[in-house]
């Protein structure tokens, strides 16, 4: 058994970076620690843990992770993470005076429904040493980067949302059709056979794909409609549709925040929506700022 009071809580610092790097230069780099240093720390560590925790590569460049550095990698991370909260843990959180930096993880759709309107309500929320950076959500790897505390909250529908983090329901989405204002197709309740007649804008968040949401429930319809354009963007069409014949199929709280451009309809089917969380890692969910932010986000939601 390790006896923890021989070890420098700096060596475990050490650790946690030369596991993630595989690289004792690339460690010393984010420890700010000379290379000389990192290697006489990562020496102590092998003698500590009876292990070479990081081994020569085969191909001669580089080094690999012991099967026991493996192991040790999440939960020593975590361990870490929950020791710095217990530092920097403040009974409360004044927004108007305390000193803080949130990171929210969405795709374009969530920050312009909520992150706009939060970003534009700031300076009457929060003094100015709050900020507040919106990242892109990226799939693959939000729930590594919830954990390692690189961001603070995502917003996304529910497939987006990690099983191991804590979520929120914000709201229930829909679709609606959107034009832009003076179309030649004219302001009629639209019909299944207009709509699949028209050149469409996609959205895929995803990028390059010309098949989405709308095109399976026409699948199950027996229809087809042509997909004209496929963007990875939200806050591409609505500009794209003002100065187009363009049509597209929009979530309707990010189209309403368009009506000076488009005309919004009825879609000619029933359609199946979404419903947006938020979410955050279990180790913040008493934190008092993340629960002054995710507070003022349902809150936000909710108007």
């Amino acid at each position: 058994m390790i006896d923890l009071r021989g070890i420098d809580l700096n060596l475990l610092v050490s650790l946690d970076a030369l596991l993630a790097e595989s690289n004792v230069t690339r460690a010393a780099e984010r420890l700010h620690l000379t290379q000389p240093a990192v290697s006489t720390q990562l020496a102590r560590l092998r003698q500590i843990f009876g292990d070479p925790l990081l081994i020569p590569a085969e191909t001669g460049r580089g080094m690999t992770r012991s099967a026991r550095a493996l192991t040790l990698m999440e939960p020593l991370h975590a361990a870490l993470k929950n020791l710095e909260v217990v530092v920097r843990h403040q009974p409360a959180f004044d927004p108007h005076a305390d000193t803080r930096r949130f990171v929210i993880a969405a795709n374009d759709n969530a920050t312009s429904v909520l992150g706009l309107p939060l970003m534009e309500r700031l300076p009457e929320l929060a003094g100015p040493r709050v900020r507040i950076a919106f990242v892109v959500a990226d799939q693959p790897s939000v729930a590594e980067r919830l954990e390692r505390g690189e961001i603070d909250l995502l917003l996304g529908s529910e497939r987006m949302v990690p099983a191991s983090m804590k979520a929120r329901k914000l709201h229930d989405e829909r679709f609606v059709f959107a034009q832009r204002k003076g179309h030649p197709r004219g302001t009629a309740p639209l019909d299944l056979e207009t709509y699949c007649a028209l050149d469409h804008v996609l959205v895929s968040t995803s990028g390059g794909s010309f098949h989405g949401f709308m095109d399976e429930h026409l699948d199950a319809l027996g229809r087809e409609r042509r997909v004209a354009l496929s963007v990875q963007h939200f806050t591409l069409v609505p500009e794209l549709l003002a100065n187009s014949d363009y049509v597209s199929t929009l979530p309707a709280r990010f189209a309403r925040r368009h009506l000076n451009q488009l005309d919004l309809f009825e879609l000619p089917f029933e359609a199946r929506g979404f419903t947006l969380f938020l979410a955050w890692h279990p180790r913040n969910h008493v934190d008092p700022a993340l629960v002054w932010l995710r507070e003022t986000l349902t809150e936000l939601a909710a108007a």
